[in-house]
């Protein structure tokens, strides 16, 4: 950096992190190329931190999703895109550096940004497909995004910055969290996990009583938070009908990886009188609850009204294999559930589900 540069977004994140730290100097690992010029890392630089208690790990804080240096978007109230994430990974005493990983993960997340211009929010859970340590046994294959529990929102001359932790979740997690919500997951196990320090040798906690016990309260209570379900395979088939004596029904098609997770998020929000929508690459499909099941379409948009009883048939016969069924509760649709390939990012097949 040249001395004219102004650096008053980085040097906010940077006071807030002091802070917490005071002269401690972090492990810093910055990006050699721009990625505006080319480079392969989108994110400026990652600082790590020794951290002892309340276990010892490493706290990764991120530099580049804010704006660093001048004013660039139209956007007075955030700095960038209005966060920077962090991320708390358990060290072995003797670790004296951050294991490489951790950081092509974070590095990798910034990719899914910048490209995709999606953001984060504290709440919300992103699929990894695999494991987040590539190679390793962990049965961590999910993340969900939490304030971090040090750092507060901060204000730049750039606008505000929140600092948005990343915690490892197992799939079974992630499907909990999705049935219920993200907040109330975390805080259930934050007995277990303090301060939302990721550790890839963890077993799932959803088995423990505790964290059961307050799930289903949750769930009970609350509903689930997920109005939107991203489905790769959703299709829709239309009704073809030859006369009125001879109609094909709709033909609604779901992947088996998440075949099981509609039916019981879909059991959730109905409960509370809230809809799903189900968005695919050509087509969204929306349940509400109602008390006449119904279907109606409109063009690229399917709307299905369900009552309680077909929201129950459906559930029993949403099993993560192969099948086609229809419904005595729903008329004129047929369901097909096929298989899910699971592919690595150079989209080899890794896995199989149904």
């Amino acid at each position: 950096m040249s001395q004219e540069e102004n650096t008053s977004g980085w040097d906010a994140i940077d006071a807030a992190v002091d802070a917490l730290y005071g002269n401690q100097q972090p492990k810093h690992y910055g990006t050699a190329i721009p990625y505006m010029l080319g480079g392969p890392d989108p994110l400026n630089g990652i600082s790590a931190y020794r951290v002892e208690q309340p276990t010892p790990h490493w706290h990764f804080i991120t530099y580049g999703f804010s704006e660093l240096y001048d004013k660039e978007t139209d956007d007075p109230e955030h700095s960038g895109y209005g966060f920077e994430l962090t991320f708390r990974l358990l060290r072995n005493v003797e670790e004296e550096e951050p294991p490489a990983w951790a950081l092509n993960l974070l590095q990798n997340i910034g990719r899914y940004v910048f490209n995709s211009g999606n953001i984060f929010h504290a709440g919300d859970y992103m699929d990894a497909n695999g494991p987040i340590c590539l190679g390793s046994d962990t049965l961590l294959t999910a993340l969900a995004f939490i304030e971090d529990p040090d750092l507060e929102e901060i204000t730049t001359p750039n606008g505000t910055v929140k600092f948005i932790q990343m915690v490892g979740v197992t799939c079974r997690e992630l499907e909990t969290i999705q049935t219920w919500n993200t907040r109330g997951f975390l805080a259930a196990c934050a007995s277990f996990m303090p301060k939302y320090v990721t550790d890839l040798m963890r077993n799932s906690y959803v088995d423990i009583p505790i964290i059961e016990e307050a799930v289903a309260r949750g769930i009970e209570q609350e509903g689930s938070s997920t109005a939107f379900l991203f489905i790769q395979q959703l299709e829709w088939t239309s009704v073809h009908q030859e006369t009125l004596q001879n109609a094909e029904p709709a033909v609604l098609q779901v992947g088996a990886k998440q075949a099981r997770l509609i039916g019981r998020i879909l059991r959730s929000r109905t409960a509370k009188g809230d809809s799903l929508s189900l968005i695919g690459p050509n087509v969204n499909i929306t349940f509400k609850a109602g008390d006449e099941p119904s279907f109606q379409e409109n063009e690229n948009n399917v709307t299905l009204i369900v009552n309680d009883a077909a929201v129950i048939e459906l559930m029993e016969k949403l099993k993560p294999k192969a099948q086609t069924f229809e419904l005595n509760t729903l008329p004129g649709i047929t369901f097909r559930i096929v298989r899910t390939e699971i592919t690595d990012p150079d989209g080899n097949i890794i896995d199989t589900i149904g």
